[in-house]
């Protein structure tokens, strides 16, 4: 387990627990306003401490994770986790929707074919 620090900077521990593939995305997440330390928007510089409440949007995922050690250096996936508590809300399921196939050998669609795969996908299937 790696020694904790007692505070840093909120865009290089999101990439150190493994949050964030890299730490410029971190900072861009950040700079673009996803990021939350205590309910306030946080820049790249914003600095975390055990027990502070971070919330964090990247690809369209949201994972809200409490603090409990500060750490600077990426480590492996089974300590980084016991660097946060995970409190982020489970996905909600998504249905099922219809597979769109077509018979193996068929060759391309037809026009007639593309347009009624279009009517299709905008119905939500």
């Amino acid at each position: 387990m790696p020694q904790g620090h007692p505070s840093g900077r909120v865009d290089r521990w999101i990439w150190a627990v493994r949050l964030a593939k890299t730490r410029a995305d971190a900072a861009q997440a950040c700079r673009g306003g996803h990021v939350r330390v205590n309910d306030r928007t946080a820049k790249p510089a914003t600095t975390v401490r055990p027990g502070d409440e971070v919330q964090v949007r990247l690809h369209g995922v949201t994972r809200i994770v409490d603090v409990a050690l500060v750490i600077d250096k990426r480590v492996g996936a089974p300590i980084a986790r016991r660097c946060y508590t995970d409190r982020s809300p489970e996905p909600t399921p998504q249905p099922p929707g219809a597979v769109l196939r077509r018979d193996r050998g068929a060759g391309r669609p037809t026009k007639r074919d593309r347009r009624q795969i279009e009517q299709l996908r905008r119905q939500g299937f």
